[in-house]
């Protein structure tokens, strides 16, 4: 059978915006264009979208799909059974969380008591989980695997005191950043260097082992890659790049000796 664009978003559940904008990225093309000049889809080309919005479903971003679904090894069995995999995690994950959002209601019911580490079961390890799914690949790329892994167990370890104030620390660094930013500020001057130094303590809390190379590094990342700019600045546009000269300041200021 063979869809317009129109059906074949309907049937999706996307808009045919979306179906046309996946065509001129070249993701997902129409087996034919007709004689009136319209869109037309096959049954191959279903099955690659129906892939495509799996992809999309655990997070991944359009141009690493792109590059997975037209490798010429791809494989639409193994990548379903893969998809499957991920899915049954999330499932049990979702359990977890479940479980711990009941005993929570029993407890202020005051029917039970929970102990901290009870109150953060399945929270930290679904925080994990987004961050591996939006960045695992670039931070696997830029401090390698057993980094990663590494700063990963440090996470899952911290107190319900360290996670509070890590939380907390990061809230603050946002407000400060766009009040800085607002206030056309120099990243170089007393609440600048008072963002970095904060930013540095935020980072210890899961990095195994603080460097000013590996600082330097991830400020520049969050303006090279768009993903952690539009973090930054979802609300003041600017905000990724004052944080990084206000560390690259800091950075260039810091004795060489202190870690």
């Amino acid at each position: 059978m063979e869809y317009t664009v129109n059906k074949l978003g309907k049937i999706a559940g996307i808009s045919a915006r979306t179906l046309r904008y996946y065509d001129e990225i070249g993701l997902l093309k129409p087996c034919r264009i007709n004689s009136s000049g319209y869109r037309i889809y096959g049954q191959a080309e279903v099955d690659t979208l129906q892939q495509i919005l799996f992809y999309r479903e655990l997070g991944m971003g359009l141009n690493e799909i792109a590059k997975i679904i037209h490798d010429p090894s791809f494989d639409r069995l193994t990548a379903l059974e893969e998809h499957l995999r991920a899915l049954r995690e999330r499932e049990a994950q979702l359990k977890i969380l479940i479980n711990n959002v009941k005993k929570t209601i029993l407890k202020e019911k005051g029917q039970i008591t929970m102990t901290d580490k009870e109150k953060f079961d399945g929270l930290k390890k679904r925080l994990i989980e987004e961050n591996e799914e939006k960045y695992g690949e670039e931070i696997r790329e830029k401090y390698g695997e057993e980094c990663v892994l590494q700063s990963n167990k440090k996470f899952l370890d911290l107190t319900q005191e360290q996670y509070e104030k890590m939380q907390a620390l990061a809230e603050e660094i946002n407000a400060g950043l766009e009040n800085a930013v607002q206030n056309e500020e120099d990243p170089a001057g007393e609440t600048g260097q008072k963002l970095a130094a904060m930013h540095k303590e935020w980072l210890t809390f899961t990095w195994p082992n603080y460097s000013k190379e590996a600082h330097a590094g991830v400020v520049q990342m969050y303006v090279d890659d768009e993903r952690f700019t539009a973090f930054y600045d979802k609300n003041v546009t600017g905000c990724a790049r004052f944080l990084r000269d206000a560390v690259l300041a800091y950075l260039n200021n810091e004795p060489a000796t202190k870690k």
